[in-house]
């Protein structure tokens, strides 16, 4: 069972083809070159490099990218401008040994630019997409009392071991104990190493059943929650009520109501495309089969159910 340990309530926006295309070509961009002036020379060059200007353009889209802070962008442009003299070194001792023929990098010129334009496509569809309305927002609010207005709070002492340590002994540990301070000692005795902590964490964001047992749990009880190589052995403190006024919320739940809009526009786009165009497959072996179209999954309303990011 899986209890996510950020401190943050994340409304998570769920994967799917169009959001993991955006994701992997965002990175990519759209590069920026100087203008020219009359006699084909780039202004604002900042620096020459065997007669090839760099220019303040291409420096700004660098800093862009980076996301370097504005406090800092001074101090990073010296670097920057050195990296991109070195680049254009770089490239263009490659083009003279031919490098850009070679079909690997061929390939991947050709990947990079199909993506580049695929998302300026979809930027230019989901930047058309309206802004959810505040009825919309308080729609959202409304129907997700358990993330807002009736949001609960479990307050838990924590222990964090290498579930490889888990073993029989230490489940008998468990099963007696009456503190964590106990389980702790215990450890130390048999020098198994962990982390302690303290957690507070909304019900809303944890998987059902495990809210359900926690909502129910005295103070003072203990849980074990496995997390694949990971175990939390946890110590209930208490349960306690802590709303998020819906002022509080409008502005992040407005931005999730509107990437889903922008994902269902370019999930729905996508699937328009595919429905008139003629796809073929050379391999039939490669081609969804009705079942596998019929278990893709829509949006599941647990991804809506984890509160909203920084709110406490």
């Amino acid at each position: 069972m899986d209890l996510n340990s950020n401190d943050s309530y994340l409304i998570r926006k769920p994967l799917s083809t169009i959001t993991t295309l955006l994701m992997l070509i965002t990175m990519i961009g759209l590069g920026g070159c100087g203008s020219k002036d009359k006699e084909g020379k780039a202004t604002q060059s900042l620096a020459s490099v065997n007669g090839k200007d760099i220019t303040i353009h291409q420096l700004n889209e660098e800093l862009t990218r980076a996301n370097v802070p504005p406090a800092q962008q001074e101090a990073a442009k010296k670097q920057i401008l050195q990296s991109l003299i070195d680049r254009q070194l770089l490239e263009t001792k490659a083009i003279k040994a031919k490098v850009d023929r070679d079909p690997n990098v061929m390939q991947a010129i050709e990947r990079a630019k199909s993506q580049i334009i695929a998302q300026a496509y979809i930027q230019s569809l989901v930047s058309a997409v309206a802004k959810p309305t505040r009825a919309e927002v308080e729609d959202y609010y409304q129907k997700h009392p358990e993330t807002f207005s009736e949001r609960k709070l479990a307050e838990m002492k924590q222990l964090l071991v290498d579930s490889r340590q888990v073993n029989d002994a230490l489940k008998e540990v468990l099963k007696s104990a009456k503190s964590l301070d106990e389980v702790a000692n215990w450890m130390d005795a048999n020098n198994i190493q962990y982390d302690r902590g303290e957690i507070s964490r909304s019900l809303a964001e944890m998987p059902a059943d495990l809210a359900s047992r926690l909502r129910d749990a005295r103070k003072g009880q203990l849980f074990v929650i496995s997390m694949g190589s990971r175990t939390m052995l946890i110590l209930m403190e208490s349960i306690k009520n802590s709303p998020i006024a819906l002022d509080t919320a409008a502005p992040q739940i407005e931005q999730y109501l509107l990437n889903q809009k922008r994902k269902d526009a370019g999930e729905a786009e996508l699937a328009r495309l595919r429905s008139e165009a003629k796809i073929e497959y050379i391999n039939q072996d490669d081609k969804p089969s009705e079942i596998e179209k019929s278990q893709e999954k829509p949006t599941s309303n647990s991804d809506m159910e984890h509160g909203v990011s920084g709110l406490k």
